[in-house]
């Protein structure tokens, strides 16, 4: 722990305990991208010659998906890269801008794919379903092996959205894959079309989730999963603690949960056993970055009052 006393008005408490990006993250991002840019050119192929929605869109969809894993990739360089002068933080929050961006190209990529499919419902086309067949068992397991590839790494916002587009992709290869035979065994070839918007429909709900944590992240959002109120009663219930205020909680990056806060304690004599105690029970909420400011019980202000201690565990 690096949690010490320093002059500042008050005692400034402050804890610093920087990660940056995992070095195996970008070799895996590098191989993935490989694999998705040399199929995708090939699905483009054989979706244009056997006349098949599904299999040209989920060629755009992998060719999005290169984008994805290229700025995923640049992501993860910068996030490994220091901290400086200039970014105190490092450029950690390079994977939420990017993770932020992927979700936007999905979110197009999914209006287009919807438009698409209702065209081709309105003025249905001939579909080889043979050739589909083939393409899409190849593409299934180009993506079955792309998303092993990055399941298997840290995950962060960076990850999650090229995780997402590679997810995107193998249910594409699924519907591909049910569309040409369906069309091979019975000629129906609105199953196409259909097979398309349903996969639309599956994959928005996890863009909206990766929109919607990056979104929060690049607004200093208290994490999706601790309470603002809930950690402020736990601080509040330590020892020698006698109430908290001007407490903020916000993510960093996926990695790193940030909290500052003034506390007043009973005496500041007490102040470097309350940052081992306050140290330790925050770790434990998955919160690793601390600044905290003590005030005597002596000088606290009028208003400040101690908040009770919150039954039950503290993250809801």
């Amino acid at each position: 722990m690096n949690a010490a006393g320093h002059p500042h008005h008050h005692h400034d408490g402050e804890h610093h305990d920087h990660h940056h990006g995992a070095p195996g993250t970008l070799p895996r991002l590098l191989a993935a991208l490989s694999l998705t840019v040399a199929f995708a050119a090939v699905e483009a192929g054989a979706g244009w010659w056997s006349g098949s929605l599904a299999l040209l869109a989920d060629a755009g969809h992998m060719a999005t998906d290169s984008l994805s894993l290229a700025l995923a990739g640049l992501a993860a360089w910068l996030a490994a890269r220091p901290a400086s002068p200039r970014h105190s933080y490092g450029l950690q929050r390079s994977e939420v801008l990017m993770g932020l961006a992927n979700a936007v190209l999905m979110l197009a990529l999914i209006v287009a794919l919807a438009v698409a499919a209702v065209g081709r419902l309105l003025a249905p086309q001939p579909v080889q379903g043979e050739v589909v067949s083939v393409v899409a068992v190849i593409g299934l397991l180009v993506n079955i092996v792309v998303a092993w590839m990055l399941a298997r790494g840290e995950q962060n916002f960076n990850t999650r959205g090229a995780l997402l587009h590679v997810v995107g992709d193998l249910l594409g290869s699924v519907a591909a894959l049910v569309a040409g035979l369906v069309i091979s065994l019975t000629g129906w070839t609105p199953i196409d079309p259909i097979l398309t918007l349903t996969i639309a429909v599956l994959i928005l709900g996890s863009t909206l989730r990766l929109l919607f944590d990056a979104t929060n992240t690049l607004m200093e959002g208290v994490p999706r999963h601790l309470s603002l109120e809930a950690v402020g009663r736990v601080i509040a219930s330590r020892p020698h603690v006698r109430s908290v205020h001007d407490l903020h909680l916000w993510t960093v990056s996926s990695r790193q949960v940030a909290l500052s806060a003034h506390l007043v304690i009973d005496d500041l004599g007490y102040w470097e056993e309350v940052l081992v105690d306050l140290d330790e029970t925050l770790r434990a909420l998955g919160i690793d970055h601390l600044t905290l400011q003590p005030v005597s019980l002596n000088r606290r202000v009028k208003w400040v009052k101690r908040a009770p201690p919150l039954p039950g565990p503290p993250l809801q």
